[in-house]
């Protein structure tokens, strides 16, 4: 099974020499918005960016060609004056279903809080002690937060290191002064992002990366009825989630992930199953309404 042996080399073999990048990201700078600038800046930012992700090791995980956790950036800048963009940032990061060749979205999200500093041709270091400069810094939360989520949905939990490193860099980010890191800033930031995971009150969002994934998704492709009860059983974390914290970023991330998802997954499913997924979903989501009928229904238009 996929990352079994990235697990262990990750907790037991952490001295090991590091082999093998983790991440294959696509990443695309677009600029259209900004009128009257040398465009080969975003260029270059472009390739430099996609150049960091794609070849930075940022654990001792061990990765094969093949696993490479597949993701996408896409920086939307709205402003460039003085060396400073400003903008915003698109995310997904993406996840294969056992023995099918299906791909499930693991996480979508818009951070609308994007500034840093760049000029053409400065080099982007990778430095997993420090916080470089804003840049840098963005890139290694969301790359270890894209692999917590990941190592979450093949094993209980199995992020918690990458979520741990994330932690640090948020927490050395706050001193810098820079926007989208601020704790109580927003809901929506990358320190709201975070704890939506790592917070007591919501962090069941972890138990359902694993359930819905590997026992849920997983078991689909051979045993479609028992994956989906399982799927079914895991929303009631989610339940728990609203109880407990009905402004959590969590419900919009699952909800942005998940719910065309749900639409296939429900659509052949036994009507009380339907019943029970809408049961739990419609007061989560009360503006969804078209897509929860769908998953009540049974169908697919």
């Amino acid at each position: 099974m996929r990352h079994i042996l990235s697990i262990l080399f990750l907790f037991l073999c952490i001295a090991l020499p590091a082999k093998g990048q983790e991440l294959n990201c696509t990443v695309e700078v677009n600029s259209q918005q900004v009128e009257g600038t040398n465009k080969s800046v975003f260029e270059a930012l472009q390739e430099a960016v996609s150049t960091y992700m794609n070849e930075t090791k940022f654990s001792n995980a061990i990765f094969s060609p093949n696993e490479k956790i597949e993701c996408r950036l896409f920086l939307t800048v709205k402003e460039y004056t003085d060396d400073r963009i400003k903008g915003e940032l698109q995310l997904q990061l993406s996840r294969p279903v056992y023995n099918s060749s299906y791909t499930t979205t693991l996480f979508n999200f818009r951070d609308t809080k994007v500034e840093f500093g760049y000029r053409e041709g400065d080099p982007l270091i990778f430095n997993e002690n420090t916080v470089e400069n804003n840049l840098t810094a963005i890139l290694d939360y969301y790359a270890y937060l894209f692999l917590a989520i990941d190592f979450d949905s093949f094993s209980p939990k199995g992020g918690q290191p990458f979520y741990d490193r994330a932690q640090s860099i948020v927490q050395q980010a706050q001193s810098i002064g820079e926007v989208g890191w601020r704790t109580f800033e927003d809901t929506k930031n990358r320190a709201a992002v975070l704890s939506s995971f790592t917070d007591t009150n919501t962090s069941g969002i972890r138990n359902l990366l694993y359930d819905y994934h590997r026992k849920g998704l997983d078991e689909m492709v051979t045993s479609p009825d028992k994956g989906r009860a399982v799927i079914t059983e895991s929303l009631e974390e989610l339940k728990t989630v609203a109880d407990n914290s009905p402004m959590s970023v969590a419900l919009s991330l699952f909800r942005d992930s998940k719910l065309d998802e749900l639409v296939n997954i429900y659509s052949k499913a036994p009507a009380a199953e339907r019943e029970t997924a809408y049961d739990i979903l419609q007061p989560i989501y009360p503006t969804e309404s078209e897509r929860l009928e769908k998953i009540k229904k049974g169908s697919i238009e």
